[in-house]
């Protein structure tokens, strides 16, 4: 195993350890079904507690990304490969996860005003200016998605982050902002003129819209993100159990 815990890094250990776990599931022989190390020999390889690690496998576990099961181990759980209604991922993760290579065809990060939904939704004052980014990702072939991101100023971005990083890594390792719950609406409408230039399309063709509301561990709000998809590119699957 060629990773390793940076034991002198003020960033948590079982941060460390799931970030981790995260690169060593996407690696193909865990995907194709491999059982991962138990956790005593997982352990002893990073010098970490059991309980450490147990920490970090616990939330690929709750995410939908792995699987256990008594006596057959640790498994990378592939069903949960879509955008499903109890698992949600950031964008990057869910891409990687797929093994779908993205490319970036815009990238920019202004300072806003927020209107009056975003500031009751931040609960700021109007006159507060939060961070606004806006990406146009997709495939070698052409965009398929355009997404535009509010941030509270509380958790204290810059502006000049890399955000070419998966951005819920980027919040949890850099502001120790976890994103732990999401609340979305998903619904149907036509391309205007902005939205058909950016993923070229034409105008008043179909586009699937979502609204995505992030909040951290103490529900507190610190992401207001709108996605418009090309309507075919885009499947998404509700789970319900009783």
């Amino acid at each position: 195993m060629k990773y390793s815990i940076n034991h002198k890094s003020p960033i948590p250990l079982h941060v460390q350890a799931e970030e981790l776990l995260r690169k060593l599931i996407s690696e193909e022989e865990y995907q194709n079904g491999k059982v991962l190390p138990n956790e005593v020999e997982l352990a002893k390889m990073l010098a970490i507690s059991r309980s450490t690690l147990r920490q970090a496998i616990n939330k690929l576990v709750f995410e939908g990304l792995l699987i256990r099961k008594k006596r057959s181990g640790t498994k990378v759980n592939n069903s949960t490969i879509s955008s499903k209604s109890n698992n949600w991922l950031s964008f990057s993760q869910e891409m990687q996860l797929r093994g779908i290579a993205i490319k970036n065809f815009e990238l920019h990060v202004t300072w806003v005003y927020p209107d009056e939904q975003l500031a009751n939704f931040f609960e700021i004052k109007p006159d507060r200016k939060i961070l606004k980014m806006e990406r146009v990702r997709g495939q070698a072939d052409g965009p398929f998605v355009y997404f535009i991101s509010y941030f509270h100023p509380r958790i204290g971005l810059t502006g000049d982050e890399d955000f070419k990083r998966p951005l819920y890594e980027l919040l949890e390792q850099d502001y120790f902002t976890i994103a732990s719950l999401s609340k979305e609406e998903i619904s149907a409408m036509t391309a205007d003129k902005l939205i058909a230039e950016k993923l070229n399309i034409d105008v008043a063709a179909p586009v699937l819209f979502r609204k995505r509301f992030v909040f951290d561990q103490g529900e507190r709000p610190i992401e207001y993100n709108l996605g418009y998809y090309k309507a075919e590119s885009f499947v998404y699957t509700v789970e319900s159990r009783r």
